[in-house]
């Protein structure tokens, strides 16, 4: 333990500093709308450049789910100048990837190149967002490729259970049907609708452009404008998805598989960056199920035994956030392990927070949000998710001020109102009885 401890600690003293003040980066918006961050890191010579869209399935049709997700799969599929195995043959040549996926807020285009090979990633991801053409026969293939997906997801109990959960807590909102959607409903989709949606939503107005590595900003912009130069706003953007309800009404679930255990999600809606209950929340969530030492661990799985694993977790959306409350236990002891659960969510209202436990809690969410930029993915992954929900540079220092300043009545406070159980949610999977 304590050689683990050692290491850990060398790898935070020997990352890059990451600026005690604001994210080392430049932002600037384009002629066209986008706004696109460089950060430079010349220590090894690679580049990472991300295109973010706000294209993902919460902009689905109500009667065409899948629909983003498909035409995010497609992209890389085929351009008006390549086919899609060609664009696979040359950016695999440099030893690079380039790949499309949609969440449920947003697509993303990524690209990593070595620097040398960094022109022909950067003709290959132009092509990619201005040029796609989505052949027939290339959707065809998606389409069986993201059925067979969706089929094997029901071998997961924690899919199976992400998607009753979601179905339950946005019910009538986009955020309640899966990214990829169902077999039936993808099944339905054609290429007319995929055109039309790439032609609604696929926008500089909106768009984040992320570049990092061993590159210049005024360099990279350059060469962006060269290759983006006849990707203009136009008129009519569609609208955005509206915010998901902050609570519904709270219902249980059991989905009956023949399983050796069983996975139980409890969830409720939740508050997002904006909210003046968000850092406390997050250290709440943390002292509840954040780790190894937290609560649930302790009690559940390490006391008792009865949890494989048991875990809290706040997943916020640009229109909705969700608590979970996870947990796999073996199935005799399922109804014992989610009493406890219960009562351990129950008593973090109930009972003050001891200081010594917050203020452990708020070291480690301190101490590990380094390791957020530990690698150049992860620095353009960081970028684009401050510019989307507008944190802004210095989000590193609010961060941590913001971390600080949670107090051991702050963490009862939200833990009353956001971790009684009686408001929750629930999901069962396995082989128990409704």
């Amino acid at each position: 333990m304590q050689r683990l401890a050692l290491a850990c600690l060398a790898v935070l003293v020997a990352l890059p500093a990451f600026a005690a003040d604001s994210l080392d980066a430049r932002r600037q918006v384009l002629p066209n709308g986008a706004v696109l961050l460089v950060a430079e890191r010349r220590a090894i010579p690679i580049v990472v450049v991300r295109v973010y869209l706000p294209a993902g399935s919460a902009f689905d049709p109500p009667d065409a789910p899948g629909l983003a997700n498909l035409t995010a799969e497609l992209l890389t599929r085929g351009t008006a100048r390549r086919s899609g195995p060609a664009l696979d043959e040359a950016i695999e040549f440099v030893g690079g990837s380039l790949e499309a996926s949609a969440g449920r807020d947003g697509v993303t285009v990524s690209l990593s190149v070595l620097k040398k090979d960094l022109g022909l990633g950067l003709d290959l991801l132009a092509e990619v967002l201005t040029q796609p053409a989505f052949p027939a026969d290339e959707l065809a293939r998606k389409v069986k490729e993201i059925q067979a997906a969706i089929r094997r997801s029901e071998e997961s109990p924690e899919s199976v259970a992400a998607r009753a959960l979601g179905e339950i807590l946005y019910a009538g909102h986009p955020y309640g049907h899966p990214v990829p959607g169902t077999i039936e409903s993808v099944e339905k989709l054609t290429r007319e609708q995929v055109l039309g949606f790439y032609r609604a939503h696929y926008r500089p107005g909106g768009a984040i452009l992320v570049a990092a590595g061993d590159v210049k900003a005024d360099d990279v912009r350059q060469e962006l404008l060269r290759r983006l130069a006849a990707w203009q706003p136009t008129a009519g953007a569609p609208p955005r998805p509206p915010q998901a309800p902050a609570a519904s009404p709270t219902r249980t679930r059991t989905v009956k598989r023949e399983l050796t255990q069983t996975t139980v999600f409890l969830g409720r809606p939740a508050i997002g960056h904006g909210h003046p209950d968000y850092y406390p929340l997050v250290v709440a969530s943390y002292i509840l199920g954040g780790g190894s030492a937290s609560r649930l661990y302790t009690r559940v799985r390490e006391e008792r035994g009865l949890a494989y694993d048991v875990s809290s977790h706040l997943a916020v959306g640009r229109y909705g956030a969700t608590l979970l409350v996870s947990l796999q236990t073996r199935t005799d002891g399922a109804a014992e392990a989610s009493r406890l659960v219960r009562e351990e969510m129950a008593r973090m209202g109930r009972e003050p927070v001891p200081d010594a436990e917050v203020a452990k809690a708020k070291a480690y969410l301190i101490g590990s949000f380094p390791l957020r930029m530990d690698t150049t993915s992860k620095v353009a992954g960081l970028l684009q998710g401050v510019e989307e929900y507008g944190l802004g540079l210095d989000y590193p220092a609010r961060y941590r001020r913001a971390i600080e300043k949670v107090t051991a009545a702050d963490v009862q406070r939200v833990a009353r109102r956001y971790l009684d159980p009686v408001g929750y949610s629930s999901v069962t999977v396995g082989n128990v009885s409704p």
